[in-house]
């Protein structure tokens, strides 16, 4: 009968596929089920819509440092906890253990396609890449040995700003940092900063915006405060996606965007560049 093809169809489940559970990765910005192969591969782009996931520091430096090239220095053994806030320590043991790292930030000298660098690399997976004092120590001490050896400094960064855990300490990091990137840009050397998603608060406010060139993630988040927050204190309507890195392109905060499978190229090119200005002065 002809009512039999409107009739809703029963289909019997299919047991025993052998798929396991991890294998697949949903993109959080079509939803889209992907191999979790395929998108690691893909430098974790989303192959059906181009959306990025966040990277982790060990991820990034992968993506562009030389294999076997990297070393990493200023490993930090000691915890701080200078307000004793509660419960801070034991965060800071269990993350140091989940993610074999000792902070929010990886430091070392890389090379990049044979190009020596120094270069710093945020974490949001260590409470949010918030900055704290070890996390502004870090930067500090990478900044210092740029100018100690000559060598230009990438840093990459990942932020929700400043650690209230630590209160003032932590936002004093701020002028720290960006008095130490004064003392190495009097020495000509160079920095390139390199904002990803997301770079706001104390982190935006200080080192991050202080590059010599200024790199952005295709639609990274960039700000200090968040949109509620500035809405209320300026009493104004905000413009569409006005802290995203495209928005601040348009209006010369950033010098460019870089997809994230050319950003290696994009890295050592600027590095090829800035060796023959030098090795021409030299001259």
């Amino acid at each position: 009968m002809i009512l039999d093809h409107f009739r809703r169809k029963k289909y019997k489940a299919v047991k025993n596929l052998n798929i396991q559970p991890d294998i697949l990765i949903q993109c959080p910005e079509c939803s889209a089920m992907i191999l979790k192969s395929e998108m690691f591969d893909n430098h974790k782009v989303c192959p059906s819509c181009g959306g990025y996931m966040k990277m982790n520091a060990r991820e990034r430096i992968n993506l562009i440092v030389d294999k076997d090239t990297f070393i990493e220095y200023f490993r930090d053994k000691h915890l701080r906890d200078p307000l004793k806030f509660p419960k801070y320590k034991e965060k800071q043991l269990e993350l140091r253990k989940k993610l074999n790292q000792d902070e929010a930030v990886i430091c070392g000298i890389g090379k990049i396609n044979d190009h020596k660098a120094v270069i710093a690399v945020m974490d949001t997976q260590f409470m949010m890449g918030s900055m704290g004092t070890i996390v502004g120590e870090k930067i500090t001490k990478s900044i210092e040995l740029s100018i100690k050896k000559k060598l230009p400094l990438i840093i990459f960064t990942a932020s929700g700003g400043a650690r209230m855990q630590e209160g003032m300490f932590s936002l004093m990091q701020m002028a720290k940092t960006s008095q130490a990137i004064a003392k190495h840009n009097e020495k000509k050397l160079l920095y390139i900063s390199v904002l990803t998603d997301p770079t706001t608060g104390g982190v935006s406010a200080s080192f991050a915006n202080l590059g010599d060139i200024i790199i952005a993630e295709k639609n990274a988040l960039i700000g200090f405060a968040g949109q509620r927050v500035i809405k209320q204190v300026t009493g104004t309507t905000l413009p569409e996606g006005f802290q995203r890195a495209e928005f601040l392109l348009n209006h010369g905060l950033i010098d460019i965007i870089v997809e994230r499978h050319n950003l290696k190229k994009t890295l050592t090119d600027i590095l090829l560049i800035h060796n023959h200005i030098q090795n021409t002065k030299k001259g």
